[in-house]
């Protein structure tokens, strides 16, 4: 197990833990959280032993095996699969210790290594780095290139790919979604799940950590807590927990005022002499409670067009593509205010050629493009960040497109975001990816669009960022368009899929189960290989997903009516949270408070007989959609 006991880090003069404690049990899986500067990665180099502790310990088995990811590609030179298979070092060692008995015609040495061999897998071992590189999103020509023919993202898949080859007791991954698609984060999904070993995962992916996790470890104020369950069941825990602090607080604020009051009063009075002195002893008893700092430095809102038109874009019998070579054929799109788009596909299918043609980047290779009279674009993609100026700040951004605005009021908005007194002046060459991808939201946030079309706009944003963005994407007015692998947000900030697959941009009826679904479908196509010379009879994949898309579609009127259902029961289990959160309150049980206490006793009956129903409705929805999913699918 991994034991951390009175634990105290630092970074130069900054400590970031402060006699922190912690126990991971072998096979658990953990999300690591925490603000920016919290420690974090500290903590995973010193697991790595790459750090000592300044105080305290931190003990894990000497015999665990630990593979973590590198921000840093080396060998270059190296094929990509080769590079994946020397994640497993005791197996190159095998097999450099084999070359050697080979050389030396030591058939005794040669028995023992082809047994170790055997023991470490070696005969699957290039199938199995082949799977793990199909898995984030390689196919067979690429795993036969150079590292040094893929992008910077690509070789970050390359070095998680070899991560995961590493044989390991300890899986430490910092990011592993930051440069990857939905498509690739759904089957790392799957591999963690399966994973035996005992994970830490740092992720700004909430479903991410939802899925993989069973437990979160929060440093907080130069402390380590322990949260059972995914992401999720620790925010609502954390905020139970500071909603009771803050209370505690206020509790102990008033009694602290209180007593302060007396002693101020009392303290020269010779017969009160002695009262206020051992007030005076009970002040200083008194615990301290930190106040309950759960505010997000971010705040902001896309600040609302002056004119809008509808529709706002439209697209009709368009071929997409690069250099006349035609990705996707005979594109109908038209988006009016309102609309709320989120684009689904396997990587390459066009998604980006798409968003890059609605935001005019593109020419059309055919058919017809009408913009709005007062079409106004937010468009944010990757190359944006390289395009900010490196040697202007954050405000001297804004200044350049909004010149005749009062500065102060160009500081206030970039607080929202964030930029704060110096930082605000800083050059942006320095920024970190999340500082730089905040500006170029404030930037297009400042100047009133009426359509978003936004391509992975979360790469590199903490939690914090992201429940901001979701925040003002629901507030947003006009048309969004969106494609991420941030499934918190799509389910949040859309309302209709479009997928986009096979040359073809259509409606996507399901939800992100059904893509998940369907996307392992399409994989299995094409994983599938041409076999004509076979006598068994051929599998009509097209035709599979076609009447998978049927079966969708007809259960798609059933399966709003239980998402309906479910959202109605949150929403009166929130309510009822607050009620009891009240009743809790000891000041309420005065008695010139009763009618309070009444009002309240009889809400939560209300709300318990609202919940009790609406639970009964919402099982009997389920029950009659597994009823016809089941029909439908032996029909």
């Amino acid at each position: 197990m991994i034991r951390i006991d009175s634990l105290t880090l630092q970074r130069g003069a900054l400590r970031l833990l402060d006699n922190a404690n912690l126990t991971l049990h072998p096979g658990q899986k953990a999300g690591l959280v925490g603000a920016n500067g919290a420690g974090k990665s500290t903590l995973f180099a010193l697991l790595r032993g790459e750090l000592g502790a300044d105080a305290g310990r931190c003990d894990l088995p000497s015999s665990w095996r630990i593979a973590h990811m590198q921000q840093e590609v080396d060998a270059l030179d190296r094929l990509a699969v080769d590079y994946v298979l020397d994640g497993d070092q005791q197996l190159r060692r095998i097999q450099h210790d084999l070359s050697v008995a080979e050389a030396a015609h030591d058939n005794s040495a040669l028995a023992r290594l082809h047994a170790e061999f055997d023991a470490a897998d070696g005969y699957t071992a290039d199938s199995r780095a082949r799977r793990l590189l199909a898995g984030l999103g390689f196919n067979e020509a690429e795993m036969q290139r150079p590292v040094s023919s893929f992008s910077g993202g690509w070789r970050m898949r390359l070095n998680l790919a070899q991560t995961l080859m590493c044989p390991s007791d300890l899986l430490l991954l910092d990011e592993p979604t930051n440069h990857l698609d939905l498509d690739a984060i759904l089957w790392l999904e799957e591999w963690l799940k399966r994973y035996p070993g005992t994970l830490l995962l740092i992720s700004h992916d909430r479903d991410f950590l939802d899925s993989v996790i069973d437990h979160i470890i929060h440093i907080e104020q130069q402390t380590l807590t322990l949260y059972r369950g995914g992401y999720t069941a620790f925010e609502r825990t954390r905020a139970e927990r500071l909603a009771q602090q803050q209370v505690m607080f206020d509790k102990q604020q008033a009694q602290r005022a209180h007593l302060e009051k007396y002693i101020a009063r009392f303290r020269a009075q010779a017969t009160k002499a002695r009262q206020a002195q051992s007030r005076i002893k009970m002040l200083e008893r008194l615990e301290d409670l930190a106040p309950a700092h759960a505010d997000s430095p971010f705040e902001f809102s896309f600040r609302e067009a002056l004119k809008v038109s509808s529709p706002l874009l439209d697209v009709q019998e368009a071929d997409l593509g690069h250099q006349g070579a035609v990705i996707l054929q005979q594109v109908k799109l038209q988006l009016a205010p309102g609309d709320r788009y989120a684009l689904l596909g396997p990587n390459g299918a066009g998604k980006s050629t798409l968003i890059k043609t609605l935001a005019g980047s593109l020419a059309l290779l055919s058919g017809t493009r009408q913009t709005g009279e007062h079409l106004a674009v937010g468009y944010f993609a990757q190359h944006q960040l390289d395009s900010l100026d490196p040697k202007a700040s954050a405000l001297l951004h804004l200044q350049r497109i909004a010149p005749d605005e009062r500065e102060q009021t160009l500081r206030d908005f970039l607080g929202g975001f964030d930029f704060r007194g110096e930082r605000v002046e800083t050059p942006v060459a320095p920024f970190s990816g999340g500082e730089k991808a905040r500006l170029a939201l404030a930037l297009i946030a400042w100047q009133r669009p009426n359509l978003l079309l936004l391509d992975e706009p979360t790469n590199h944003l903490d939690l914090e960022m992201r429940h901001a963005l979701t925040m003002a994407l629901q507030a947003f007015e006009g048309a969004v368009l969106l494609v991420s692998h941030d499934r918190h947000l799509l389910k949040s900030c859309t309302d209709q899929f479009l997928l986009v697959a096979e040359g073809r941009v259509q409606s996507f009826d399901g939800d992100l189960d059904d893509y998940s679904r369907w996307l392992a479908d399409y994989r299995s196509a094409q994983a599938a290989p041409d076999n004509d010379s076979s006598d068994a009879p051929k599998v009509d994949r097209k035709a599979q997903r076609q009447a998978a898309a049927a079966l969708r579609q007809q259960l798609a009127p059933q399966k709003k009516a239980c998402d309906k259902l479910e959202q109605q029961l949150e929403k009166v289990q929130g309510q009822l949270a607050e009620v009891e959160q009240q009743l809790g309150d000891s000041s309420l049980y005065d008695a010139h408070r009763k009618d309070d206490l009444k009002a309240l006793l009889n809400q939560q009956t209300t709300l318990k007989i609202q919940v009790d129903e609406l639970e009964e409705a919402w099982m009997t929805a389920l029950e009659q959609l597994e009823t016809l999913q089941a029909s439908l699918q032996d029909a």
